[in-house]
């Protein structure tokens, strides 16, 4: 496993890791997250096959936190194709999980689909901002905002604990529950709420889309509803539509085993 600091758009360095070898899968991960959220899949048997690339975004992880520069698409879609360059990536699958859904779409909206042979949103956002967007939020995700963005030390932390809970369908261990607060915490509230303060329609970009889509979600995910996946499928020309049962909104974490062996699948059959 090989750590490597790669400098994205405007100067903001970011923290990329990488391992295994065989065809690209670039893993984008989600709102006040980290790379570190793909533990499951960097630690399975994918290695064998692929070469797993997991960015922290800008904001998040080790990577840079510039107290603005969130907000302009054009930023998020070089940081990955800086990723892309430095790293030497083509051919790959590039993987969105929740908010990363807006990234992947914000790269393909500047740069196409040369380098990427196939698409995996993972309880993925496609818009923010705009009427269909939020109509894909789940109420309860909704009511963390102002904790989200909150600078008192203990609404913070009590609203990333609540967040944590909610992203899953089960109990965490107390384990799991700690390292994924973990991550969460070290992103400041102000890129949490600079974050939000986008307004971004990809829904057309997906409908475009020359590439085959898996859309993964869990049945039960408060965060992004199950209804945006249905819609995705409708949008996106070649989709295949894969809903996991007593499933929140981390379906790689919740069931590995079955996520790893569908990305694996996916990665093949392109």
């Amino acid at each position: 496993m090989v750590t490597h600091t790669i400098d994205g758009a405007d100067g903001v360095s970011l923290a990329v890791e990488e391992t295994g070898s065989g065809r690209p899968v670039v893993l984008i991960h989600g709102y006040s997250q980290s790379r570190l959220s793909w533990r499951n899949q960097f630690e399975s048997n994918l290695t064998e096959d692929f070469r797993l690339i997991a960015p922290d975004n800008r904001g998040h992880g080790e990577s840079d936190k510039p107290h603005d520069a969130y907000a302009d698409s054009d930023l998020w879609a070089r940081d990955l194709d800086a990723v892309f360059a430095e790293l030497d990536v083509d051919d790959a699958v590039l993987v969105g999980w929740s908010y990363g859904g807006l990234e992947v779409l914000d790269y393909l909206d500047a740069f196409g689909t040369d380098r990427i042979a196939g698409l995996n949103l993972v309880g993925g956002v496609s818009e923010i901002g705009t009427e269909a967007g939020n109509a894909r939020l789940g109420q309860a995700y909704l009511d963390l905002m102002e904790g989200f963005v909150s600078t008192d030390v203990m609404e913070s932390v009590r609203t990333l604990q609540e967040f944590v809970d909610l992203c899953v369908y089960d109990d965490l261990s107390s384990a799991d529950r700690a390292y994924m607060l973990g991550y969460n915490v070290v992103v400041p509230p102000r890129v949490r709420d600079s974050l939000r303060d986008r307004t971004v329609r990809h829904d057309s970009s997906l409908a475009a889309l020359d590439i085959p889509v898996l859309v993964t979600h869990g049945e039960e995910d408060a965060v992004m509803l199950p209804k945006s996946a249905r819609e995705y499928e409708d949008l996106a020309d070649d989709a295949t539509l894969s809903m996991y049962p007593e499933t929140g909104h981390t379906p790689f974490w919740e069931s590995p085993d079955r996520y790893n062996r569908e990305l694996r699948q996916f990665a093949r059959d392109l």
